[in-house]
């Protein structure tokens, strides 16, 4: 029987979804922090070179905010680029944070939040708990429906050449999120689909995992995961639907509530040095692990994963087992149909780099402790290895 009585759950106290949605920034900054007159706007410049910044800042500085706008966040963001945002952002004299792009946009908008309004270091942050100061406020926009990192207290940081840390504290939870359909209309298919089994993994995983699972993520990650396989299709068919597009980002939030007090396990941490090393980005990195990591974990989770294959092979039949299998069956037709890489070769990975990979998974003891079945490197290596 699961243990239920014991458990914590945060999450962002204030939710705001409709399409349109960011046009009402000006109201909700007034509704919760009258004091606040000067607004830094956190972006990528893709998202800046698409215009759709334009309307929100505009209808800001109507209502009277200066605004200030740094858009030099990369992808896989690294500690230079965060301290010179939080450079920036003192420059300004920024009263209050907006994370307005994707996972990496939003992550670099929490620590500027927390370096501009203390005089803690960045580095002495990583970990779990480490953050001490106050943070400015903080109001997240996403513009995928993928890393949920609106809904999470994480932020990922490149610290080296390929290596990753991060900081997960309280005070990186946002004040407010802001889920705006119109703002994700232009993500082509490919980046839908990557982000989109971003969000997935978030809830497979949140439900599997092994020491914080909790009846509250539980509801979360299955009316997630309900969510975005339903309308993935869709949204990859036709960008401009905006009831899918509102849809996928519900359920890519709903997923950053559950892994907010039920972390990414496995498939995470394999799907790092993936990332890191090839450069490989975040969701189809993911993606190309998630089932041999899933197969891997089935002796430990198939009652769950079982569960699970009621939304995405609802005809499974037979046992726990039988229907887990089902399940990833189908999430591989599903990354295929959405034309995802399945294989670590087609992202230029040969059999010589899986030694490197394997013991760079291990450095990610944060996310490991929560997988179901425990990875050693050479199973690391193992399903590396079949993914091929």
């Amino acid at each position: 029987m699961e243990r239920i009585d014991t458990f914590n759950f945060s999450c962002v106290p204030n939710i705001v979804s409709a399409p349109g949605a960011a046009q009402s920034l000006a109201s909700l900054i007034r509704q919760h922090f009258p004091q606040v007159r000067r607004v830094l706007v956190v972006t990528d410049p893709g998202f800046l070179a698409t215009g759709l910044v334009d309307a929100p800042v505009a209808a800001l500085e109507n209502a009277g905010f200066a605004v200030s706008i740094y858009s030099d966040v990369r992808a896989d963001p690294p500690e230079a680029v965060v301290i010179q945002a939080a450079e920036f952002a003192r420059g300004c004299a920024a009263e209050l944070v907006i994370g307005l792009g994707g996972g990496s946009s939003m992550d670099v908008a929490k620590l500027i939040a927390v370096l501009a309004g203390s005089r803690q270091e960045l580095k002495t942050m990583y970990g779990i708990g480490n953050v001490t100061g106050d943070r400015l406020p903080l109001i997240q926009v996403p513009t995928t429906a993928g890393t949920g990192s609106e809904m999470t207290h994480i932020s990922i940081i490149t610290t080296g050449e390929t290596t990753k840390m991060g900081v997960v504290a309280p005070q990186l939870f946002a004040d407010i999120a802001v889920l705006d359909a119109d703002l994700t209309l232009g993500l082509p298919p490919k980046a839908t689909a990557a982000t989109g089994i971003d969000a997935m993994v978030h809830a497979i995983e949140a439900y599997t995992n092994k020491n914080t699972k909790n009846p509250i993520s539980d509801v979360l990650a299955y009316k997630s995961l309900s969510l975005l396989y339903t309308h993935i299709d869709a949204v990859c068919e036709n960008g401009k639907d905006r009831s899918a597009r509102q849809a996928m980002l519900l359920g890519s939030m709903l997923a950053g509530m559950a892994v907010a007090s039920s972390p990414c396990a496995g498939v995470h941490a394999l799907a790092y040095p993936v990332g890191g090393i090839f450069h490989v980005v975040h969701g189809i990195s993911n993606a190309l692990v998630l089932p041999e990591v899933l197969r891997f974990n089935v002796p430990a989770a198939a009652h769950q994963y079982a569960e699970l294959a009621a939304i995405v092979a609802p005809a499974a039949r037979g046992s726990d087992e039988a229907k887990a299998m089902s399940m990833i069956e189908e999430l591989e037709r599903l990354a295929a149909r959405l034309h995802v890489e399945t294989r670590l070769s087609q992202v230029g990975i040969k059999e010589s780099d899986l030694d490197r990979m394997a013991e760079d998974a291990m450095l990610q003891t944060r996310l490991l402790k929560n997988n179901p079945r425990e990875i050693t490197q050479a199973d690391a290596r193992a399903i590396y290895a079949a993914t091929l």
